[in-house]
This record gives C-alpha cells, sequence and structure tokens, in this order.
C-alpha cells in the first residue's frame, strides 16, 4: 500500500505568540519528517504550512493543539492544501 501524502495550512489562536512557539513548531515538525513554514500573524495568531505522510501531518495538528509549556491554544483551524512537491525541509518565515 502506497504511503498518503497530505498538505495543511493551519491557524493557531491563543497565546502562541512571545513562548517559542515557532521554534518548537519547527522542532516537532522537523522530528515527524514533515516540509513546510511557519510564521506569526499581525492578529497574534501563528500559521503554518505542513506537508508530509498523512499520519505525521494529523499528529502534528494534535500536538498544535498542546503547543510548547508556556502557550495557551484556544483554536485551531486547519484548511486542507493540494499536495504538492514543492516544500522541502522546515522554516520559520518573517
Amino acid at each position: 500500500m502506497a504511503d498518503h501524502r497530505r498538505e495543511v495550512r493551519v491557524r493557531v489562536y491563543g497565546n502562541v505568540q512571545g513562548v517559542g512557539f515557532r521554534l518548537w513548531v519547527r522542532y516537532e515538525a522537523a522530528s515527524l519528517g514533515l516540509a513546510g513554514w511557519v510564521r506569526n500573524e499581525a492578529d497574534g495568531s501563528v500559521t503554518t504550512q505542513i506537508a508530509g505522510l498523512d499520519e505525521a501531518v494529523s499528529t502534528m495538528i494534535e500536538r498544535l493543539w498542546k503547543g510548547p509549556s508556556g502557550a495557551s491554544v484556544s483554536r485551531v483551524d486547519v484548511v486542507e492544501s493540494a499536495a504538492g512537491n514543492a516544500l522541502v525541509g522546515f522554516r520559520i518565515v518573517a
């Protein structure tokens, strides 16, 4: 059976800026073998684009609900994207 790839854009709301959230996302995503990026938004939320094997993406979404210590997540919005091959590695963007 072939491994299914998935790509999503996730917006995380709550106390998620100034608590190391982006560094934590990069570490967690890399540990799961995911590609993508993460950035802070002007409204205080954090957006991340993640791509990889379906199970790893699902695990990352579950982890985003918790976040690093110091974070308090109130909402996680997930939008499915067409799985492409453009994302390589995982980075923090401005």
